[in-house]
């Protein structure tokens, strides 16, 4: 039996949540999400225990993988409707910046031109600082929402754009992310 698979789910007294069939809804202060689990493993909700159990139909090894992941999706549900998750990203560099504009985080990370990313809905970016200012002070956002995946999805694709590179440090990195630093060529009097 999968250890994670056999836990229940307890549902706090703010968030609603509705098993129809297949379908998961969940409610919360920060939003509302639906998902539909696959159908070797079941869902039920005890509404009098506020408390969600997942079963699988047999013990095939897809099946065992999917009795986890199945509550662990829907434990990020309930959790997600009750505080929403975030992830603060940090720009870095010499006139580096970071801005909304309608529905799209544009970021100036030394191309040409700046390079835009959609927000996908249910996901709110907000801007701290939208100026990096040199290496000492970096220009901060945090993205958030309540579906996990999404939020992590976007700041994913955000920093894609541009990884923290190992030299001068510059680029675009988790908050508390480390960055190994290289040390760069030697010059002067060890070339001679």
């Amino acid at each position: 039996m999968s250890r994670i698979g056999k836990k229940a789910i307890p549902v706090p007294d703010a968030v609603k949540l509705v098993v129809r069939g297949r379908t998961i809804d969940v409610e919360g202060p920060k939003g509302k999400l639906s998902w539909t689990h696959r159908p070797e493993v079941s869902v039920s909700y005890d509404e009098a225990a506020k408390v969600v159990t997942i079963e699988r139909s047999n013990d095939q090894r897809p099946v065992r993988a999917l009795h986890g992941t199945t509550r662990a999706l829907i434990a990020n549900m309930v959790e997600g409707c009750l505080n929403g998750y975030e992830r603060r990203l940090e720009v870095y560099g010499v006139g580096y910046g970071v801005q909304v504009q309608g529905g799209q985080v544009v970021l100036t990370v030394g191309y040409s031109s700046p390079r835009r990313v959609a927000i996908p809905p249910g996901v709110t970016v907000t801007i701290e600082t939208p100026q990096a200012r040199g290496e000492s002070e970096p220009a901060r956002f945090t993205v958030s929402g309540p579906d996990k995946q999404a939020v992590g999805q976007l700041a994913a694709r955000v920093r894609k754009l541009r990884p923290p590179e190992p030299y001068k440090g510059k680029g675009i990195r988790y908050a508390g992310e480390y960055v190994r630093r290289k040390v760069g060529k030697a010059f002067g009097a060890a070339a001679m």
